[in-house]
């Protein structure tokens, strides 16, 4: 962690409010990513955690606010762009192919680097059969540093399921992103599956210098892996900085140990 050098800002949210209705999900909130860090969001269930990542890569439209991606500034973007743009993401609730192989999943994450179109694809004749073929060596390579070699061909719904999330990770990475959104990448996993994950959360911000944003609820965790936190409570922003200075944050214990509701 020591030798990683954080950039310039590259991702910057500002005044962030969205709605459903009457019900507020988030008001006002800023923070910003810097590039090559990883930033940390957490807050007690319903803080609004997931519905910022989801304004981050266009599945919801803020009322209110902008995102600024590499000095672009947007009110609305929907998902495509965002990840063209550079923007991956893993979801809480595995979002996979059960029926579908290991190398066929994480494949599905090299759709947007594709060439050829779906017919030419489909009957894989000359170009797109080299395609293929130089696509599918980036995601061996992507098999063998999640470790999950052993696998590459079985159907993903018969694998463990701390495996199916290394899955999910190998198939955003397949998009070689700038910045991964990892929502609650440790849910679900016990102890020593939560120790891999992390090794590979912090390989990949070393060895690839990806960018990450991460959502997670063990707290050691968080306070592990992450250089910055920020810290949301019913919608709202209550604590940001570096994972000390969040964890003797009043407002934050308050939030956590619920002394004030």
């Amino acid at each position: 962690m020591a030798a990683r050098k954080i950039g310039d800002v590259i991702l910057d949210v500002k005044n962030i409010s969205l709605a459903f209705g009457g019900v507020k999900a988030l008001t006002d909130i800023s923070f910003n990513v810097r590039e090559h860090e990883i930033r940390a969001i957490i807050g007690p269930n319903g803080a609004g955690k997931s519905s910022m990542l989801n304004c981050i890569n266009g599945v919801y439209q803020p009322q209110q606010g902008s995102i600024t991606f590499r000095g672009q500034t947007f009110k609305h973007m929907n998902s495509r762009q965002v990840a063209e743009m550079g923007v991956a993401r893993t979801f809480q609730s595995l979002a996979l192919f059960k029926g579908m192989s290991v190398l066929d999943n994480i494949m599905t994450g090299r759709n947007l680097k594709m060439k050829s179109n779906l017919l030419m694809q489909a009957i894989r004749i000359g170009p797109a059969q080299r395609e293929e073929i130089e696509q599918r060596a980036v995601v061996e390579r992507i098999i063998d540093f999640l470790e999950i070699q052993p696998y590459r061909k079985t159907a993903v719904g018969k694998m463990p399921y701390g495996l199916q999330k290394r899955v999910d990770l190998g198939r955003a990475l397949a998009m070689e992103p700038q910045v991964l959104l990892l929502d609650e990448p440790m849910a679900g996993m016990n102890v020593e599956e939560k120790q891999d994950m992390s090794r590979f959360i912090l390989d990949v911000n070393d060895e690839f210098g990806t960018t990450i944003v991460l959502i997670e609820h063990d707290m050691s965790v968080v306070m592990d892996l992450s250089d910055r936190v920020v810290v949301l409570d019913y919608g709202k922003k209550i604590g940001d900085g570096a994972p000390d200075e969040v964890r003797n944050n009043p407002d934050v214990i308050r939030a956590y140990l619920g002394v004030s509701h």
